[in-house]
């Protein structure tokens, strides 16, 4: 494996490297290289944006007549990524930068652009000076009248540090904490007493509404039981004097005749006999051995069929019984 690694070759003794053949290559000829994108750039054709890092397949080429120190400088070219316009741009060792020719426009060079601003100002006060006394005598009064600005201004700024020196940071702060403390401790106590108020009044209203709830979901309070009228009776005497009239109608009343008057005889009963001794136990309701008395008989005569239950026959059915 060792030998495939072998970078050194075998020269016979007879080499002569004069006898090789020279290739005539242009000198102005291209390479294929791969390189990435050295600063951000936007295409002019479609304003495309070109980051920096990004990769292309350029081809590189030697710039003819323009050189660094004897240092040779390349020029690559690349193709926009949207509309495959053409955008070149070569090395600067000068500034160790690389210079946008044309396609394209650098991004983000304000402060190269000032610092070039500041080199080509310096530049021409040099050439001024160099061909001109006075012009030298007036930039040096122009540079002690600035430098007398900047040294006042630095003072100014000590003695203000001074007189701050003699103010206590801490003290400043601690007020300010104990302020906001206070204030802080203000709105809880207002939160507090707002939030106290909004209860009692919830509770206020639901006590409104569970009393109107009750009012309403009561019950009516129960009526007495209507207790039996004493003069009902009276209405029903109507209906009992109408079915002895219709009685009377189809059958025909006892004694009405003067000639059959004298045939009727009242029966006498026990009940009658009792009820002449003791007239509290003949009262309706009372009560005898126990048991509840049976309701006043009725007047003779008072209907029809009751007078039929008490009469009994003439004394001659009787007799002939």
């Amino acid at each position: 494996m060792s030998e495939r690694k072998v970078l050194n070759k075998y020269y016979p003794p007879d080499f002569d490297p004069s006898k090789i053949p020279k290739l005539k290559l242009p000198k102005d000829r291209q390479y294929v290289v791969r390189l990435m994108a050295p600063f951000n750039m936007r295409c002019k054709t479609c304003g495309e944006y070109i980051y920096k890092g990004k990769k292309f397949n350029a081809r590189k080429e030697t710039v003819q007549n323009e050189a660094y120190l004897g240092l040779p400088i390349f020029r690559f070219y690349i193709k926009c990524t949207r509309c495959l316009a053409e955008i070149t741009f070569k090395t600067d060792p000068e500034n160790t930068d690389y210079t946008m020719e044309h396609g394209a426009t650098r991004n983000f060079q304000a402060e190269k652009l000032l610092e070039e601003e500041e080199k080509r100002v310096q530049k021409e006060r040099e050439d001024e000076e160099l061909n001109n006394p006075m012009k030298v005598l007036e930039n040096r009064t122009k540079d002690s009248k600035l430098e007398m600005e900047v040294l006042e201004n630095l003072q100014e700024l000590k003695d203000l540090n001074q007189r701050q020196a003699h103010v206590d940071f801490e003290a400043m702060l601690r007020q300010h904490r104990l302020s906001e403390e206070e204030r802080q401790k203000q709105e809880q106590e207002e939160d507090e007493r707002e939030t106290a108020a909004l209860v009692e009044e919830s509770r206020k209203r639901r006590l409104l509404e569970d009393s109107d709830s009750e009012e309403e979901d009561a019950p009516a309070p129960p009526r007495p039981a209507l207790r039996p009228n004493p003069t009902a009776i009276l209405d029903e005497a109507p209906k009992a004097k109408r079915k002895a009239e219709s009685w009377e109608r189809s059958v025909g009343t006892l004694g009405s005749r003067p000639q059959l008057s004298g045939l009727v005889v009242v029966k006498k009963t026990d009940l009658d006999q009792s009820a002449r001794r003791d007239p509290a136990a003949s009262a309706p309701g009372a009560v005898h051995n126990g048991k509840a008395a049976g309701p006043a008989a009725r007047a003779p005569g008072s209907s029809s069929l009751s007078q039929l239950g008490v009469y009994s026959d003439s004394d001659d059915s009787s007799g002939s019984n």
